[in-house]
């Protein structure tokens, strides 16, 4: 087994070599791939060095077998035919091929069967809102069919990459200085605000972000489901929380609710509002569950149920579920 990590240098590429790691990854070899500014870096995977190649138009791909790409939809669109010439499965991590027909859009939790239909050797990994979202839902599809769902995102600032990372934590340290924090990543400073945009607005007045939430969920579980999202900045460091309500074809009881995400494959059940026991970023970022918590009935909807969910976004929401196509599934 000949690995490919397209992308390595960033945020998500770095979390690829750990979750590889932690997991202990069935491969022989790694091959690591960036832009000419990353060529030529060193990075070490399991005591063994590894040196970066420049990503070409060329046979550098030819034996490798899998190839987790996170390095934008531009390069994921123009390489695509590189990296899969040889008959390596391309799982991607960009927005790139993620509604196209003939790609399969997957989380293994919900529709880990889609993996093996892939006629372009492509297998597209949901955007991370939509990921641990359908995560969640998955166990309260199973007991109810669910009409529709609204959500309201609160998404870390590892959604927009390490050096968004970087820059909230900068801006606390210069507030706190009495310095002018430096502005760059986001339309505005996020430290100690809420910026009410993740990607660009579009006609509709919903983000792009928002729109993929709802076409990627109907996507992933097959659903005629109806979706409306409303995606926040929050001066959280890693790891997206999201407020969800749904309506379901018949009352779910909350538990009902509880017994299946208890039993849910990939979801943490932390809900004991009474000793203040729910999810929350700071405790959630660098594990691989979804948690779920304040579980309760929508007083205003006799069919409606609503809680509160938290994954880590780097790793659940885009390295470790591509990690877990490839170990389910190839």
């Amino acid at each position: 087994m000949k690995v490919a990590i397209v992308g390595v240098s960033g945020a998500v590429g770095q979390e690829f070599l750990r979750v590889l790691d932690e997991r202990n990854f069935p491969m022989d070899e790694l091959v690591l791939f960036g832009s000419s500014r990353s060529a030529g870096k060193v990075y070490t995977f399991k005591g063994k060095q590894i040196t970066v190649k420049e990503l070409k138009h060329n046979d550098d791909f030819k034996g490798v077998d899998i190839a987790f790409t996170s390095a934008g939809a531009g390069t994921s669109k123009e390489f695509a035919e590189t990296i899969t010439k040889y008959g390596a499965v391309m799982i991607d991590n960009s927005s790139a091929f993620r509604m196209d027909s003939d790609v399969p859009l997957v989380v293994p939790e919900v529709n880990g069967e889609d993996a093996k239909n892939r006629p372009r050797g492509i297998i597209a990994n949901p955007n991370c809102t939509t990921i641990q979202m359908v995560v969640a839902l998955k166990p309260l599809e199973t007991i109810s069919h669910i009409r529709r769902i609204h959500v309201a995102t609160y998404q870390a600032a590892s959604g927009a990459g390490a050096a968004a990372m970087d820059e909230l934590d900068n801006q606390y340290r210069q507030i706190i200085a009495g310095e002018e924090p430096t502005v760059s990543k986001f339309a505005y400073q996020l430290a100690y605000n809420l910026i009410p945009q993740v990607d660009v607005f579009t006609e509709n007045g919903y983000t792009k972000e928002e729109l993929k939430m709802y076409n990627e969920t109907r996507k992933i579980m097959h659903s005629d489901v109806e979706v409306s999202a409303m995606c926040v900045r929050v001066p959280a460091l890693r790891a997206h929380s999201e407020a969800i309500w749904i309506e379901t074809e018949r009352p779910v009881s909350v538990e009902e609710a509880r017994e299946a995400f208890a039993q849910a494959d990939g979801v943490v059940l932390q809900d004991d509002p009474s000793n203040k026991i729910y999810p929350m970023p700071l405790f959630v970022a660098g594990k691989d569950p979804v948690f779920v918590g304040r579980i309760r009935k929508d007083i205003s909807n006799p069919n409606g149920l609503s809680f509160w969910c938290v994954g880590d976004q780097i790793k659940k929401g885009a390295a470790l579920n591509a990690v877990q196509i490839a170990e389910r599934n190839l």
